[in-house]
């Protein structure tokens, strides 16, 4: 009961807090269920009146990580939220407070078990502090050659702040989902607990360094994409050592502006790669604000920050794949049935239905500049129709979801005429092309003889264990089933544990009536 109390005084004061500083003053509320417009009318309502928006984020970097989380995913969406409040948001992606350069100093000098002088040759003062940790500039000299490289290191108490603002979320979706029946279709708890798991990972910087490995093979060949080297030697628990990346942060448009760089080619450039990561590899960056992403003084596109990745199955690429084409192509016939063959709709609705749903959603996209389309109605307008269709949430599609809101946030900020479809065409249907057409067949019918012939080598041991027990089946049935003897004597004790639970239960309950009936 304490514990609920707990909860229920930090959401209301998180809720109170965002509301007050005028983070939703800006969403446009028109054409938004009642469900969606109350919470937002109250909010207006609560809102400060003196246009004081510097307030915002320091008062969300107060409430903890995970807000801040939330205020970085705002922050890509001026359309949204409005101009005015993402540009305060954008201080949550790497300008928040730092902690002091002794605490880092100490924190490495733990996790190495040395002196900081002997591991490298120098070591700035914090450059850059986020949510969960901070970096430095240092100096490290490998075979007699001096490098710079980036040094991460995690917030000190970071871990125990997130495992708090989990068990507020936890118990909010649980509440939710208890009491609301439209909340169970999307799952909340499930939803939750994937971004716990994602959070879990991003507080240990050895899997961030194995990710960004990863990450980095993945696309070693895009002339236009750069992921920094990691330092395997110089990496921990705590921290994580990377090739210093030199270049300007998108989320300093004058800077960039200054450089002569064709933004909107840029704005291309964000999009193509993340779904070139998506559909092509199954691994993506997961969280593409404009303070992870940098431009290089070569004009390749950088990112950094790797804590928190994507995965797609083959499947979900496929579906993936074929759901944007058939969107890009306006054959929502198409999208609808690949909705169904996945199983993201009930088969219990028509397929004809369906698709002159998406039809409402897709014709509008098509006929308007992205300057002039409100995604807080697109998103309004999707909601409705997975509540009119039944569609569950798809846990394993979370992080995608969340992610291209944020990748095409960005790429609009670059370019607020950014024709999202005819950018992501030339990636879609090119891997479609390569994967779905003649030669994905053929490939496809070799990966099925190859499993059929990996079959047909294990067919004579998978005969025989069938005789086995086909003969173990035939001996129960004649005989009865014959148990070893360890087995036996075990099932005796417990058996008799339970007979003496019974005997001495039943002899308290008599002298309980017995002292009953004599008084």
């Amino acid at each position: 009961m304490i514990t609920s109390i707990g909860h229920l005084v930090r959401l209301a004061r998180a809720g109170f807090i965002l509301a007050r500083e005028g983070v939703f003053s800006g969403v446009d509320t028109a054409g938004m269920p009642w469900e969606m417009r109350a919470p937002l009318f109250l909010a207006g309502l609560i809102a400060r009146r003196d246009g004081g928006l510097q307030r915002i984020a320091p008062a969300i970097a107060r409430l903890g990580p995970s807000y801040v989380k939330l205020g970085q995913t705002l922050a890509t969406r001026p359309d949204v939220v409005g101009i005015a409040v993402a540009r305060e948001l954008e201080a949550l992606q790497d300008r928040m407070a730092p902690f002091p350069r002794e605490v880092a100093v100490g924190v490495i000098e733990k996790a190495f078990a040395k002196p900081l002088d002997e591991i490298f040759a120098e070591f700035s003062e914090p450059v850059a502090a986020a949510s969960v940790a901070q970096v430095h500039r240092a100096k490290i000299v490998v075979d007699g050659k001096e490098r710079w490289v980036a040094v991460k290191v995690l917030r000190p108490g970071i871990e125990r702040r997130f495992r708090r603002d989990l068990g507020d979320m936890f118990f909010a979706a649980r509440l939710v989902q208890k009491y609301s029946v439209e909340a169970r279709r999307l799952k909340p708890v499930e939803v939750v607990e994937t971004l716990a798991r994602s959070m879990k990972m991003e507080m240990d910087f050895r899997l961030e360094a194995a990710a960004a490995s990863e990450f980095s093979d993945n696309t070693h060949g895009d002339d236009d994409f750069l992921v920094p080297t990691v330092h395997w030697d110089l990496c921990a628990r705590e921290i994580l050592t990377l090739q210093w990346i030199d270049g300007i942060a998108l989320s300093d448009l004058e800077a960039l502006r200054r450089t002569g760089v064709d933004l909107p080619k840029l704005g291309r450039t964000i999009i193509q790669s993340f779904l070139k990561h998506a559909v092509r590899d199954g691994f993506f960056h997961a969280d593409m604000h404009q303070g992870n992403l940098f431009l290089t003084p070569e004009g390749r596109l950088a990112a950094v920050d790797f804590g928190i990745m994507g995965r797609l199955g083959v499947k979900e690429r496929r579906f993936l794949a074929e759901i944007l084409y058939g969107f890009i192509s306006r054959n929502y016939q198409r999208v609808a049935e690949v909705h169904f063959e996945a199983g993201y709709v009930p088969a219990s609705y028509r397929i004809a239905d369906f698709a002159q749903a998406i039809r409402a959603v897709g014709e509008p996209i098509h006929s308007r500049r992205a300057d002039e389309i409100s995604m807080a109605k697109l998103l309004s307008l999707l909601f409705e129709i997975t509540a009119l269709f039944d569609m569950q949430t798809r846990t394993e599609l979370v992080m995608l979801q969340k992610t291209m809101v944020v990748v095409e946030g960005v790429g609009r900020s670059l370019d607020p005429h950014l024709d999202m479809w005819s950018t992501a065409e030339p990636v879609v249907r090119g891997w479609i092309e390569d994967n779905l057409g003649p030669l994905g067949k053929l490939s496809d019918a070799g990966e099925g003889l190859a499993a059929v012939a990996a079959l047909a080598v294990q067919a004579p041991a998978i005969l025989s264990r069938g005789a086995r027990i086909a003969e173990q089946l035939e001996t129960w049935t004649s005989e009865g089933l014959t148990l070893a003897p360890a087995t036996v004597e075990a099932l005796a004790r417990a058996n008799a544990g339970r007979n003496r639970f019974w005997r001495y239960g039943f002899a308290l309950v008599l002298v309980l009536v017995v002292v009953r009936f004599w008084r």
